[in-house]
């Protein structure tokens, strides 16, 4: 390992690694290239996060125990609940209902006073050039314009962003300038704090309140990122990390359970049982006692909870984006961030440029349901991002783990943990390459309750398991963006890996100083 701090990052997107990597080159750490990579991802991927999102984070300093970053913004505290459900059967999927106040710029900013070594200003300033100069549309973001392109079409801000004067969608290698965005982030890279107490967020709320939101200035101002003792849970010799409620992070935990050996069919059975715990539990823990035990519980076959057809309960479709870094004097940070559904509410503020999210769907119109929607609380959270540390003396594990796939989240991370985290997996984008499952209905595209398997054929115990817990199955043969975009980086045996999931447009990189040089790997 050389003297100079040498970080590993990875990120769905090739502009935000590479970004990562020229703060690594001015002097930055870990914190500094995961912040760099998520202010770009914000430009080039607007389909799954955005300045108007949300962001969980779990981060860990030098010889410290890691710590959670919740910076998931409550609904209005003037929302009118019975208004609500006299015009909805189940909380709107899009529209300025489902948007809740954005929380991306609090969580950075919190981040980054976790010990960057760079002014933030950095990463909105170059963030914002790119966004002013134009980026290339990617595969991925073309995928997800002509799949949303009805929903965009019907909101003028995004109408004018995302089509051209014909009326079709960008395509691929197109460029995408957001002028707008750009002024936006040159304000944010001097006042950050802006976004909530400032022009921007007079803005905001001028636009949304204009479409019908109950969001005020009052409700930005209010919003604060929360830092908090991450929730642990040890497996195989290995601490894992992830956030508290609102965050489903624990139920990755419950998932991996206290043994490292683990099959796949244990742990889709596991998977599925826990998700159902999940749906009937997980809210704000601010206004409802959450008991995670409840999630091991389940995990355990200890007790049942049948699938909820209550049309207040979420389905929604996920689109996120996680970055992890992890540097070679053992800080590490996974951040996940989000709009939710992709293009969030569908809504872009045309003066600020800002996509907002559509968060607020999570909230259930339920009146039993622990996340009931409630004035100025939050709503249920598919965000999990991991930190794991092993117990070794010398030259001890340190892996950031995230990624993409809305509710599908603990259980595509289940599915690579054991892998990831042992020192022997020297290639880790083999790992994640692998074949995966994921299960679901509506949010995964299925009408019915089902397993889906990226390989040719289910295997026979995996279809057993499904057909036991009421799931019916089917196989892709072929790679998919529902079951993840996994992003991992890791310290172990004092040699810093990373990989990006085939799946996204990414890349992995170790970086290190600019004189010294670097080494990246696709």
């Amino acid at each position: 390992m050389s003297d100079v701090l040498q970080v590993a990052i990875a990120a769905p997107h090739h502009a935000a690694t590479a970004a990562a990597e020229r703060a690594v080159a001015a002097g930055g750490n870990a914190f500094d290239a995961a912040l760099a990579a998520a202010a770009v991802l914000t430009v080039v991927y607007p389909h799954q996060c955005a300045l108007g999102g949300d962001l969980i984070a779990v981060v860990r300093e030098p010889g410290m125990k890691p710590r959670a970053i919740l910076s998931a913004g409550a609904c209005a505290a003037g929302m009118d609940v019975d208004a609500v459900r006299d015009s909805h059967d189940r909380m709107p999927g899009r529209g300025p209902l489902s948007v809740t106040v954005p929380g991306i710029v609090a969580g950075w900013q919190a981040i980054a006073d976790c010990g960057a070594a760079l002014p933030l200003s950095s990463a909105f300033g170059e963030a914002a050039e790119m966004a002013e100069r134009g980026v290339d549309v990617s595969a991925g973001l073309h995928r997800a314009l002509n799949a949303n392109a009805d929903v965009l079409r019907a909101d003028d801000g995004a109408r004018q962003l995302f089509f051209k004067d014909s009326g079709v969608v960008f395509g691929v290698g197109d460029q995408l300038v957001q002028a707008a965005l750009g002024r936006t982030l040159r304000i944010l890279a001097r006042s950050p704090r802006d976004f909530y107490e400032g022009e921007v967020a007079d803005r905001l709320v001028d636009g949304l309140r204009t479409l019908g939101s109950p969001l005020r200035t009052s409700d930005f101002a209010a919003h604060r990122a929360q830092i908090t003792e991450a929730v642990q849970w040890q497996n195989g010799g290995v601490d894992w990390f992830v956030a508290p409620a609102p965050s489903q992070g624990a139920a990755l935990l419950a998932v991996l359970g206290e043994s490292s050996e683990v099959t796949d069919s244990q742990l889709l059975s596991r998977s599925i049982r826990v998700s159902r715990v999940r749906d009937a539990i997980l809210a704000d823990p601010a206004v409802v006692d959450v008991d995670i035990s409840r999630f091991f519980d389940a995990a355990d076959g200890r007790v049942r909870i049948a699938s909820s057809t209550s049309p207040g309960m979420p389905k929604p479709q996920g689109d996120t984006v996680a970055v992890t870094a992890v540097d070679s004097d053992g800080r590490a940070v996974t951040l996940v961030q989000s709009v939710y559904q992709s293009f969030g509410s569908g809504i872009v503020e045309p003066v600020t440029g800002v996509l907002l999210h559509s968060r607020g769907s999570a909230f259930s119109l339920d009146s039993g349901h622990p996340a009931m929607l409630r004035p100025g609380t939050r709503p249920p959270h598919t965000l999990s991002p991991v930190i794991a540390l092993g117990r070794g003396e010398v030259d001890p594990l340190v892996l950031a783990l995230g990624c993409q796939g809305g509710r599908a989240q603990p259980w595509i991370l289940a599915q690579v943990a054991a892998a990831v985290a042992d020192p022997r997996s020297g290639d880790l984008a083999e790992v994640l390459g692998r074949n995966r499952w994921v299960f679901g209905g509506v949010d995964i595209g299925c009408d019915q309750p089902t397993v889906v398997t990226e390989d040719t054929a289910m295997q026979l115990s995996l279809a057993e398991a499904a057909k036991t817990e009421g799931f019916e199955v089917s196989a892709r043969g072929a790679r998919w963006d529902e079951a993840g975009h996994v992003q991992v980086a890791r310290l172990s045996n004092g040699v810093l890996h990373a990989a990006s999931d085939p799946r996204a447009d990414g890349m992995s990189v170790v970086a290190q100083a600019a004189d010294v040089g670097g080494a990246t790997s696709p």
